[in-house]
């Protein structure tokens, strides 16, 4: 009999949001509204939408497996040279790559519990052990991070702002971090909610790439509205980006998501417009989350993460009947909690009055 490795055997596969078709059939409902996995509800750019219909008719070719005009723009953007790049199947891809490149079966990587799953998942998939570090009012504790540094660390991971919590670390917590880790260990910036965060005192790690161990990813995911086309790209050091394009499968950018991003670079008013948008409807959702008396964290990315109790996970389930997609937080650790995108207008009205109905039901139950 075939077995598995042995590193995959307890592995939990990571389970993404629930996608409206799945619960249209499961619930026979015919209104959903997806506010759970983190997507940009307002689409794409439409010059990104224009770029894709005329690409779409040379999908019969192989895509640029180096990614050169949205390489070079970008590199123009972002004031770094074209060697300093690296494109994945979204920055996920990016994540599995730096640990595949970097790290072998039986060093250890630093990681905040709870953040974004992917990190334990790829490095205990590479046989790699993961020590966790509890967060700090809900934000990640780089001191405490800093503290547990061993000789067996190859690898620290910070999501920035971090996924749940939607919290982030400051460029003075930033730099602090960064002189206390060894350069032989890599610093992996996970940034996939940088256009979101932006400004105030949020750090630009990429400021910091000469050290020569710090890796910053980012994402068409996310602001650019292009998560169904996979596509992100890193930053760091030329031989870091070496090590990674070792272990890169060829053609691992599609075509349509290389045309749809470069043509979305050029629409930064249409980011100004998401960006104004969802902060609009995360102050909506957090004057309805008091009026409701719920505890929220507030975020500096295009979610919020909301505390439903000890009935969370009934809530959750009455939502979904309802037609609401939220995230509930138990694969997290956080089983009081759900994470709730920021929709458009209507999405977010139809969330809050569907989740004032339960909690009233649930209260005259009570009484």
């Amino acid at each position: 009999m075939v077995e598995v490795r042995k590193e995959l055997r307890d592995l939990e596969v990571y389970v993404p949001g629930k996608p409206i078709e799945e619960l249209q059939r499961e619930m026979n409902l015919k209104h959903v509204v997806k506010l759970a996995s983190n997507e940009n509800a307002f689409g794409p750019s439409p010059k990104a939408l224009d770029a894709l219909k005329s690409a779409i008719y040379n999908v019969n070719r192989y895509p640029d497996s180096g990614c050169y005009y949205l390489r070079r723009r970008l590199a123009g953007i972002l004031g770094v040279d074209e060697g300093n790049l690296i494109f994945g199947n979204g920055s996920d891809e990016l994540i599995v790559l730096a640990v595949r490149a970097f790290l072998e079966a039986g060093d250890e990587v630093i990681v905040a519990d709870p953040t974004f799953l992917i990190y334990r998942i790829a490095s205990k998939a590479a046989g790699v052990n993961t020590v966790s570090v509890p967060l700090r009012n809900m934000r990640y504790d780089l001191e405490a991070m800093a503290s547990r540094i061993s000789a067996r660390t190859r690898m620290i991971f910070v999501a920035n702002p971090d996924n749940p919590t939607g919290t982030y670390v400051t460029k003075g917590e930033v730099e602090a971090f960064i002189e206390k880790v060894p350069e032989d260990i890599l610093l992996f910036f996970d940034e996939a909610y940088y256009e979101y965060a932006q400004g105030r005192d949020y750090p630009d790690t990429m400021r910091y790439m000469g050290r020569g161990n710090i890796v910053t990813t980012r994402t068409f995911s996310k602001i650019y509205g292009l998560a169904g086309l996979r596509l992100g790209y890193g930053v760091a050091d030329k031989r870091i980006i070496d090590g990674m394009n070792k272990v890169r499968e060829p053609f691992n950018v599609n075509l349509l998501a290389q045309e749809a991003a470069l043509a979305a670079l050029d629409d930064e008013e249409y980011v100004r417009f998401v960006r104004a948008e969802t902060d609009k409807g995360k102050k909506f959702l957090y004057s309805e989350f008091e009026r409701l008396g719920l505890e929220y964290v507030p975020s500096a990315t295009n979610f919020v993460l909301v505390k439903l109790g000890s009935n969370s996970e009934e809530i959750y389930q009455r939502l979904l009947r309802s037609g609401v997609i939220v995230r509930h937080m138990k694969a997290w650790g956080l089983g009081e909690y759900v994470r709730v995108t920021i929709g458009k207008d209507d999405e977010n009205r139809f969330f809050i009055k569907t989740l004032e109905t339960i909690l009233q039901d649930k209260s005259k139950n009570l009484t």
